[in-house]
């Protein structure tokens, strides 16, 4: 790799490129097992999941397989003449019948989207007596391990957890310091259908899940869960027990070991699911056969040969980035005391690199599954009709997922969603044409495994939540933002260009004039928000909404640059461009914010969860308080309006917008408030609710959902590094609480990556390395001496106006540094 190093103003103590990184203690730990599912510790290698609670006398470990949901692929053409329904919305919404076109809405509705299963849950009884002491159970973020260790009269016992991704397994062994004394019983149970068969060491299980699972929401049926043998997605879980010593019994349901000193147990599964467009029970993969030849394959080998061959393949991923946020004072505590300790005022930096690389790590665990992304709880979910099905809500969930996925060095956990979103393209085709009459693709507000993109409700679904139709425009910026961070022309044309081209397709067929001229959406809805109109009517459909408007201007932006990168469909590029030009600009409400409805009504509630209008900020790259600063400031009004107190996903979600208003004070408030402690939803009497952070780091809605944990890990990282508005820009947004650290292994759009030092507030030092020939622009850190740039000979750098141009070659690394 080769090396250059600019010394602008003298030597610092940092050496280039920067070195000498001590991670924080990245562990979650605690004092007693866990009695509730959010004070569990989650392990995962993408696919398969397990929930460990680390139980004494019983262990209870949560099975989870992301390919398991319930039902089967979608008729897309479920409603089709839904279509023949937007004539009279539109009419209704000409004539300002708000009511009417909300009664209307419920014609282009079709089902709901399934449910993600749990698998089961293996049992291991201890016969131990109640004189437990020294009890201590861990995450180790760095090592992708779970421990347990106490001890019984005097004998030391302990338990090591991990899922392997290189050999699809989940393995755990059982130790004690005294020859002999390990007693145990394994069993399995399931709130699927299954049967179990014991054959030697191991028990094997077979069953399948429900055909038909509805939302939690729409409270106790007959049809609420629908089993049928003959449908749905089968799987195959095994659990063998490799001891050393000791025996091992084989009861009807149960392996019983007896006097044993260590004994390794291996956990198989696999399901049917065989794509989103296969039948699981006619055409799906074969489960059984899977299961057995990776259980095979374990258990061929060592635990120590498992343990490494996991704890190599998850470091690669893991250890890309490093962060130190400065000294800590903070006492050593178990992780739940110290988000109590913390959520009182009080400092606590290494808690703080601790979520950020929690985050991080959950999604190592929860997405290297292709075309299956992480849902709504990553990959850990107990439940048979878990919150919200568990599913891909694309108004802002699933997308948040992926936040951190780029600008965190972890693009390859991004591929599930990319890949999700093809699929979505194909059945979003379909509905385009039957619920809209639309060229192109979309998705609407839910979707599944299944890649289900239709309006849900089923006729009867409120259409604040129902009725939203921009879930292709929003996704396929995922597909843009990919190829900026990694400049990737292959992938820019051959997968995601087709899928943003649809996207953009159908925007400019769904566009209207207004009464103006200028082209909008009709109907719309702004996601899962009420207006008041002036007589008093509290509605969800409207026209023109600001939501919209952002992401198509978003979209057809995105297009119209790749079909020029690319040199290809300049005639559509047109199309798009002549469009872009008369979508419906901003407009700044009577209060100062940005305007949410079409015209300067009131919200219902002011302080909403949603920030959908605000996305041209952020994910969006269209407002930039440098390029459209009289824009930004009333986003910044909007978000003063809001205020701060809201569920734990829309924190995450306002930190980022905060942080690209380049207000860090105030995105580090929001954080804080994130990381507030929330008691485990099964405590009664709690004085500790609301959105935050459960015990185990998991994000509180309330209930569990992953993507306020995503959002707050993509937070950290836009506060201290910037690429969206054509330059890099360094600690754009760092709170006064983080006045000196260093971070290594950012990335930033073009196709490199970022490593800083910072003191007192300043940056002293920073790298830039890249992956693709490239010429980078950077704006020059406050207090460097840009004259000084120009003096140091390189041809490879120069300056403009308040800029560095850095011309990189692929693998070249550049260094900074400056003297005091």
């Amino acid at each position: 790799m080769k090396r250059k190093c600019f010394a602008l103003t003298g030597w610092m103590l940092l050496l280039c490129p920067l070195a000498g990184f001590s991670q924080s203690d990245l562990k979650l730990w605690y004092t007693s097992p866990a009695q509730y599912f959010e004070e569990t510790l989650v392990l995962g290698n993408g696919t398969m999941g397990a929930t460990v609670f680390g139980g004494v006398d019983t262990e209870t470990i949560y099975l989870n397989d992301i390919t398991l949901w319930t039902g089967e692929p979608v008729n897309a053409n479920m409603n089709p003449d839904a279509y023949k329904n937007i004539p009279a919305i539109r009419s209704a919404l000409q004539r300002e019948d708000y009511r009417a076109a909300d009664s209307l809405q419920k014609k282009v509705q079709g089902k709901y989207s399934e449910s993600y299963a749990p698998l089961g849950t293996v049992y291991i009884h201890f016969p131990h007596s109640e004189n437990i002491e020294k009890y201590y159970r861990e995450l180790d973020l760095s090592n992708a391990l779970s421990r347990v260790s106490y001890r019984v009269n005097g004998v030391e016992y302990s338990r090591e957890y991990f899922v392997s991704h290189p050999d699809k397994t989940m393995a755990f062994r059982l130790a004690t310091n005294k020859k002999g004394s390990l007693n145990a019983e394994i069993f399995f149970k399931s709130l699927l259908k299954y049967k179990t068969q014991i054959s030697g060491k191991e028990i094997r299980i077979n069953g399948y899940a429900p055909v038909q699972s509805l939302p939690n929401y729409l409270g106790e049926r007959k049809d609420n869960i629908v089993f049928d043998e003959n449908r749905g997605t089968r799987f195959t879980t095994l659990i063998k027990a490799k001891n050393t010593d000791g025996i091992v019994i084989a009861t009807d349901s149960s392996l019983i070991i007896r006097h044993a000193t260590e004994v390794v147990v291996l956990v198989s599964e696999a399901t049917s699911f065989n794509g989103f467009d296969k039948n699981p029970a006619t055409n799906g993969k074969d489960n059984r056969q899977i299961a057995q030849q990776q259980m095979d394959k374990s258990a061929g080998q060592s635990y120590q040969q498992l343990k490494l061959n996991h704890t190599t393949d998850y470091r690669k991923f893991f250890n890309r980035v490093r962060l130190s946020l400065g000294k800590s004072e903070a006492p050593v505590l178990p992780t739940n005391e110290r988000l109590l300790r913390y959520a009182s005022g009080s400092e606590d930096k290494n808690l703080e690199v601790l979520y950020f690389q929690y985050g991080r790590y959950l999604l190592i665990s929860s997405s290297r599954t292709p075309g299956v992304p992480a849902n709504l709880q990553g990959l850990w979910n107990p439940y048979m009709r878990p919150p919200w099905s568990s599913n891909y809500t694309t108004n802002i969930n699933l997308e948040e997922n992926y936040w951190p996925a780029e600008v965190t060095n972890l693009s390859e956990m991004h591929s599930p969603l990319l890949s999700f979103i093809d699929h979505l393209s194909q059945t979003g085709k379909i509905t385009a044409q039957t619920f809209f009459g639309c060229r192109g693709w979309t998705a609407c507000h839910n979707s599944d495994i299944w890649a289900m993109s239709n309006p849900v409700g089923n006729g009867s679904g409120d259409p604040l939540w129902a009725n939203w139709y921009m879930g292709g425009a929003w996704l396929s910026n995922h597909l843009w933002e990919h190829f900026l961070f990694t400049r990737d022309t292959t992938f820019l044309r051959t997968k995601a260009y087709k899928v943003m081209k649809g996207a953009a397709e159908f925007c400019l067929d769904w566009l209207v004039e207004d009464k103006n001229g200028n082209l909008i959406t009709s109907p719309c809805t702004s996601p899962e928000n009420h207006y008041v109109t002036p007589d008093g009517y509290h509605g969800a459909t409207f026209y023109g909404g600001f939501a919209d408007m952002a992401m198509i201007r978003s979209c057809l932006k995105q297009i119209i640059e790749a079909a020029s990168i690319l040199n290809i469909d300049g005639e559509f590029a047109q199309k798009a461009a002549t469009a872009l030009a008369r979508l419906l600009p901003y407009r700044i409400s009577k209060t100062g914010g940005l305007q949410e409805w079409y015209y300067d009504w009131d919200d219902e509630d002011p302080h909403h969860r949603h920030q959908s209008h605000l996305f041209g900020l952020y994910p969006g790259a269209e407002i930039t308080p440098q390029f459209t600063p009289g824009l930004a400031n009333a986003f910044r009004r909007t978000l003063d309006i809001k205020g701060d107190e809201t569920t734990g996903w829309s924190k995450g979600w306002r930190i980022n917008l905060w942080a690209r208003l380049g207000d860090g004070n105030r995105a580090y408030k929001m954080f804080r408030e994130l990381l507030r402690y929330v008691d485990p939803d099964g405590v009664k009497d709690s004085q500790h609710r609301g959105g935050g952070t459960y015990p185990n780091l998991f994000d509180a809605h309330p209930p569990f959902q992953i993507d306020g944990n995503f959002g707050g890990t993509a937070a950290i990282a836009e506060m201290l590094v910037q690429s969206h508005a054509g330059y890099i820009q360094l600690l754009p947004a760092l709170p006064g609480s983080w006045s000196s650290g260093h971070v290594s292994g950012l990335r930033v759009r073009g196709g490199g990556e970022i490593a800083l030092a910072w003191n007192n507030g300043e940056v002293v030092s920073f790298t830039l390395k890249s992956d693709v020939d490239n010429d980078f622009r950077i704006r020059i850190p406050d207090g460097w001496n840009k004259e000084l740039i120009n003096a140091s000979g390189f041809k490879n750098v120069k300056t403009e106006g308040g800029y560095l141009i850095v011309a990189l070659r692929k693998n070249e690394t550049v260094c900074f540094l400056r003297k005091r």
